[in-house]
């Protein structure tokens, strides 16, 4: 049984936890994990923020956002393999669309590739497909894979 999931702002000091996230949540077949510099690269930009999860003090999951003017992208979301399907991810989608809300945000967009199980997720949180790229994903091999774009009207 989970328990508790503890919501909190991250910071660069969290990203040896995030990394060690995203190794186990993204396949390595799809190429979509990003790297610690990359993701210092990043938050280091105006308007970008973390989320991270806890349960009983380890960290679950993650969620790496940016917001600019009225809208907002999120950027990356993964929950820990094994806390899967136990509220994690919804966890941290509602927080990182609150804190878009907070920063004046109307809209938040998302990418997913078109076989990603996270979709289930995002249409069951109000996220509605907007848009398609076909071969927009690069995976490990060469493989392409389409891009579905969502959005979330919150303003």
């Amino acid at each position: 049984m989970l328990r508790l999931i503890d919501i909190r702002q991250g910071s660069a000091a969290d990203l040896a936890q995030v990394d060690a996230i995203m190794q186990r949540a993204f396949d390595p077949r799809y190429g979509e994990a990003w790297t610690r510099a990359q993701c210092l690269g990043i938050m280091a930009m105006p308007g970008v923020w973390l989320t991270l999860a806890t349960v009983d003090g380890a960290a679950t999951g993650f969620a790496l956002a940016r917001a600019h003017q009225d809208e907002a992208e999120l950027l990356l979301l993964a929950t820990a393999p094994e806390r899967r399907r136990m509220g994690v991810g919804r966890a941290l989608l509602h927080a990182v669309i609150n804190d878009a809300r907070a920063r004046g945000v109307k809209t938040v967009f998302l990418e997913v590739r078109a076989n990603n199980e996270a979709i289930t997720l995002y249409l069951g949180n109000g996220f509605t497909k907007a848009g398609e790229r076909r071969g927009y994903y690069r995976g490990r091999n060469g493989e392409l894979f389409d891009a579905y774009t969502f959005c979330h009207a919150i303003g």
